[in-house]
């Protein structure tokens, strides 16, 4: 079975998946995941260099091996840091008090968490999910916070 192309454009506001592992993975070496090793473990034991090796993840598909990787979701999920994140709309049915089925229409509501071992949750959520980037993109960081974060000097690049 061929994959379908990942690095397309999807429209306007959107990222490719290429542009969301760029983004994930540079909040997971802020908190002290180490990309390089991790592929050099993983994946290949050469080292073809940041962008390519974000690259070799994409276009093979092989994003999930880091997406659900325990060492990647420890630094995306920090341990003791809490975590704000986009609990999305719901509506569901569930029967009332007398028996009836009535609808439930749950807004979009932010939910904060300390827990210590928040990333195990968060995988388990993910292996759940339809789609596990679309799950991680709740916990990317805004886009006022990705400004502040490139004004320091610290850098995906940096790290391979």
């Amino acid at each position: 079975m061929t994959p379908k192309p990942l690095n397309r454009k999807r429209g306007k506001g959107r990222m490719t998946r290429t542009e969301t592992l760029v983004v994930l993975i540079s909040q997971a070496l802020a908190n002290g995941f180490e990309f390089r090793r991790w592929f050099q473990a993983n994946i290949s034991p050469e080292w073809p260099g940041s962008e390519e090796a974000i690259e070799i993840l994409v276009t093979e598909g092989r994003y999930y091996s880091l997406v659900f990787s325990h060492d990647f979701a420890r630094a995306l999920w920090k341990r003791g840091a809490q975590m704000n994140f986009v609990v999305p709309a719901a509506t569901y049915s569930r029967m009332n008090g007398k028996g009836e089925v009535v609808t439930i229409n749950r807004k979009p509501f932010t939910r904060r968490t300390i827990k210590a071992d928040v990333w195990k949750y968060h995988l388990r959520q993910m292996a759940i999910t339809d789609d596990p980037l679309r799950y991680l993109k709740r916990f990317m960081p805004t886009h006022e916070e990705m400004r502040n974060q490139q004004e320091k000097p610290e850098s995906l690049s940096a790290a391979g």
